[in-house]
């Protein structure tokens, strides 16, 4: 059977950077050239970054766009890649509109330009208002094989052009993706790569998008699926990487065209011949996927790593309160920057409990980053006294978390931090948060973490660290300790809120399953808790609206996914 070996670059690209993004792609393209591969497939938009969101509709930032894949079809030539079958993908613009778009690139020409079909248009997706959708298929003959191509959401979406490509008969697809990373989506992509692979009747390579772009983080995990459904090869999540898979396929001499499935396909013969016999790959490239929290903190390092670094920042400044949150956001920001770029903050008030001082320098300490103490109860009472606030209770408590807002930010100011919120995503559900207090800077790399899963990441980056032989980073003293604002004398966040472990179950059943009150009451929650907690949620949807930006883990993080009026007279509950 004739021999083909494709590789697939799993890169980090930049939204808007083409200049950067085409550097990029050649360069990947070099590599899958030194490893004799004859194929070569780059992610959904890699030349432009993922997603451009209304730079798609600058007809400037299109030009460009396809400026660029003609160019690099050209410098390809001269990099000595011409011969290599290079897919890209871009922004294209036409009569119709922006698209989402792959070119396949061979010998200094664009041979094939194709238009994704299925235009999600739910959770964080939006491209019914970015692109137009295409209706053809380009199907090309290289070394004698029919190769089709399909653009991520057409993999999702049952019937199209994977159908179409079946009934037309291809001997491979190639399927460049951007797909955005949520808790254990590696765990169905598998399954439903293999699915498709059959409905084709032939293998099919998905090729996925990796690193951060504002509050999306694409993890990777590009996999080659055969036709029978077997795994012939992964790449590792969270990372850059060359996949590189040999194949031997059936070449099943196709030539049919015409319109399939509601879609038209063409075909265009780049070369009819076989490749040169070659001594194929000892084995299968297969990665196995990342443990559960393991998955999750690879996700939020990279989410913040590159929010940081894109976006020109050197370092980032954060409040060190002693406490679980602050004391995971700056494990991660280690992990992710280096400990010479973080910077924590003690800002001890009145109420500031010894241990959580000690606590906070205790954490600097096992990280190795910087740290200064800036007292704030000279500042704190300057408010308060001349606004006569002792004594009435969160307009006093609020101003402590203001003055440390105003220092961090100004902090920030004088030395060019990007300053972090360390807020997790119970107390941004229920409002346990103060605008312009703990709510401020410009990423909040927690902010889809639920409380409970803070505790479980803050133990399991521990152990990991015990387990190499390392100092755990976070003292065991805020893991165990029971988390407090620490506004007032004796305050504890239970004061305010239900016990953690049934707030994230309601918030999860709330929020995540978007149940209503009769589906919380069947399962099994107390009315007075129900009210309690819904109202909390629907009150602070203002709030939530002012939060920085942070990576999405979960099915519906706030913001993209979950999108609520804030002036809205419904209460889930009221009409019972």
């Amino acid at each position: 059977m004739p021999q083909l070996r494709i590789a697939l670059a799993q890169i980090n690209s930049t939204v808007g950077d083409i200049a950067g993004n085409t550097r990029l792609h050649l360069d990947w393209a070099r590599q899958a050239l030194d490893a004799r591969a004859h194929v070569v497939v780059f992610p959904e938009m890699s030349l432009t970054g993922y997603p451009v969101e209304d730079l798609s509709l600058r007809s400037t930032f299109a030009q460009a766009s396809r400026q660029a894949v003609d160019d690099l079809a050209g410098r390809l030539v001269e990099a000595g890649c011409g011969d290599l079958l290079v897919y890209v993908g871009y922004l294209d613009l036409d009569e119709a509109g922006p698209r989402d778009a792959a070119a396949a690139l061979y010998r200094g020409e664009v041979v094939a330009r194709q238009f994704k079909h299925h235009l999600p248009n739910y959770g964080v997706f939006d491209e019914h208002r970015w692109f137009k959708a295409g209706q053809t298929l380009d199907v090309v003959r290289l070394h004698g094989l029919d190769i089709g191509m399909v653009i991520c959401e057409d993999i999702w979406q049952d019937g199209g052009p994977v159908t179409a490509l079946g009934q037309a008969g291809v001997d491979l697809v190639v399927a460049p993706n951007a797909s955005p990373y949520e808790r254990s989506k590696d765990d169905i992509r598998l399954p439903l790569v293999a699915r498709r692979a059959a409905e084709a009747g032939a293998p099919l390579v998905y090729a996925n998008l990796v690193g951060g772009q504002d509050d999306l983080v694409f993890d990777g995990d590009s996999i080659v699926v055969g036709a029978n459904g077997d795994l012939l090869g992964r790449a590792p999540q969270f990372v850059e990487h060359l996949l590189v898979v040999d194949l031997d396929l059936p070449a099943g001499g196709h030539s049919a065209e015409g319109e399939f499935a509601g879609l038209k396909v063409r075909r265009r013969v780049l070369g009819t011949e076989s490749a040169s016999p070659y001594e194929p790959l000892p084995e299968a490239p297969i990665s196995e996927p990342l443990s559960d929290e393991a998955e999750v903190w690879s996700a939020l390092v990279v989410g913040l790593r590159d929010y940081v670094r894109k976006n020109g920042f050197r370092s980032v400044l954060f409040g060190f309160s002693g406490g679980i949150d602050s004391a995971v956001t700056a494990a991660l920001a280690v992990d992710a920057l280096g400990a010479d770029a973080v910077y924590g903050v003690s800002m001890p008030s009145k109420y500031s409990s010894a241990h959580s001082r000690e606590d906070a320098a205790e954490l600097a300490r096992r990280l190795g980053c910087h740290f200064r103490t800036e007292p704030v109860e000279d500042m704190v009472e300057v408010y308060v006294n001349q606004l006569k606030l002792a004594g009435t209770g969160l307009a006093e408590e609020n101003i402590q978390a203001r003055v440390r807002g105003m220092l961090l930010m100004a902090l920030s100011n004088l030395e060019g931090h990007l300053v972090l919120a360390t807020g997790n995503k119970t107390e941004l559900a229920v409002g346990y948060s103060t605008i312009y207090g703990d709510a401020v800077g410009g990423f909040a790399p927690i902010k889809d973490v639920f409380k409970r899963h803070v505790w479980e990441l803050a133990r399991w980056r521990n152990a990991e660290a015990e387990k190499r032989g390392e100092t755990p980073p976070i003292p065991e003293n805020s893991i165990t300790k029971p988390p407090s604002a620490e506004l007032r004398p004796g305050q504890l966040d239970t004061d305010s809120l239900p016990d953690y472990a049934l707030l994230d179950d309601i918030l999860d059943d709330y929020i995540e399953g978007d149940r209503g009150y009769g589906d919380l009451l069947a399962a099994g929650f107390e009315p007075e808790t129900i009210d309690r907690v819904l109202r909390m949620v629907d009150r602070a949807e203002y709030k939530r609206r002012q939060y920085p930006i942070g990576t999405k883990i979960t099915f519906k993080a706030f913001g993209r996914d979950r999108r609520l009026p804030i002036t809205n007279g419904w209460r889930e509950g009221d009409q019972r």
